[in-house]
């Protein structure tokens, strides 16, 4: 089913844009796992519209509920539904879309599929149900921390259209990304990328750019041999979220230009670990997890709603100018930082769980 995420730790995603709500539905939760709503709020809230001047001013506080599954501040072991209502909708600003195909959005393609569509806002194409997944990650990083202290997820923005920043994916803290409200860890790089992005707002357009994440703590081991590979469930997940258009992992696309001596992780024995010297394995060999970190890249194109005008088809297929109306984010990049976290966190999570109901080894 296409909403329904995970093999062990299952997540089922629902709600539209512009309907009475959004949620999830976390089945597979270990029992005794503490949680409350406030951590889940945590993640919620870096992911809200109307957080800064350069991201969607639509008005929602994203106040979640847990409706089942914990009791006492204790996950149950039965399925975890969580709540979010949707306070600000305005439907009525996507009255042009009822009948006018937006050009690179979801529009015509659901229809195509379905034969019907919830044009306001796009329904389940909008980015809003992401909500259901942030909310069901923030549980799989308490699962993930109770057994692994030391894991860590730390994404952030690396480029927003042509400027790029220069991070250290080995050494990056969280505090230094959320300084930023377009959440990129180097100041001058941040600086110039907030001036782009309102000068994007002014004239009506978007840009795209990449989100470096980097996982700290993994144990070796994580990850199915052949089709579930740990680096293709994670390219799964990455394009699954909206507005992504490319995934690489370690030394990705640029590793194709280097040599086998350049490009070998070698090994060596460090602190009683087989550790590697190198990384451009991203933290993956033979698609399971090797303890060294784990990071990759994934790209975002610029919003597809914009305001200015284009041409394009209406339903019965007569062509026509679509000018949007709406709120909407002039680059997705700063609220998606926490999107993409929390989809690395679901697949960790899950492959966690299938690790330890197959095997006895030490490192899980």
């Amino acid at each position: 089913m296409s909403s329904v995420f995970g093999v062990l730790f299952r997540v089922t995603t629902w709600g539209e844009s512009h309907g009475g709500g959004v949620g999830a539905v976390v089945d597979g939760c270990p029992p005794r796992i503490p949680l409350t709503a406030e951590e889940i709020q945590l993640d919620l809230n870096r992911r809200r519209p109307g957080q800064s001047e350069i991201v969607s001013p639509r008005d929602e506080e994203d106040k979640c509920q847990i409706l089942s599954g914990v009791f006492e501040g204790l996950t149950l072991g039965t399925p975890i539904s969580v709540m979010v209502w949707n306070k600000d909708a305005r439907p009525e600003a996507y009255r042009e879309m009822e009948t006018a195909f937006r050009p690179s959005h979801a529009d015509y393609t659901y229809q195509a599929k379905y034969g019907i569509r919830n044009w306001q806002g796009g329904g389940r194409a909008s980015a809003r149900e992401t909500i259901g997944r942030v909310a069901a990650a923030a549980i799989a990083k308490k699962v993930l921390s109770n057994h692994f202290p030391s894991f860590e997820i730390v994404a952030y923005v690396k480029s927003v259209h042509r400027i790029e920043a220069d991070v250290d994916p080995a050494t990056v803290e969280i505090a230094a990304v959320e300084r930023s409200i377009v959440r990129c860890p180097e100041p001058e790089a941040a600086a110039r990328m907030i001036d782009l992005i309102k000068s994007m707002r002014k004239e009506g357009n978007s840009v795209g750019g990449v989100i470096e994440c980097v996982v700290r703590g993994v144990p070796p081991g994580l990850g199915e041999p052949v089709f579930d590979k740990l680096e293709a469930d994670l390219a799964k997940a990455m394009l699954s979220l909206p507005a992504t258009k490319g995934f690489e992992i370690g030394s990705g696309f640029a590793g194709s230009q280097l040599t086998g001596t350049e490009h070998n992780d070698v090994f060596e024995m460090r602190d009683g670990k087989v550790r590697t010297r190198t990384n451009f394995s991203g933290g993956i060999q033979g698609g399971i997890s090797n303890g060294e970190n784990i990071f990759f890249r994934v790209a975002f194109k610029p919003t597809a709603t914009i305001l200015r005008p284009q041409q394009t088809v209406t339903v019965s297929g007569e062509s026509t100018e679509l000018a949007a109306r709406g709120r909407h984010d002039p680059c997705v990049l700063p609220r998606a930082v926490p999107m993409v976290e929390a989809m690395a966190a679901l697949v960790l999570c899950d492959h966690f769980l299938r690790q330890r109901a197959q095997s006895v080894s030490e490192n899980v």
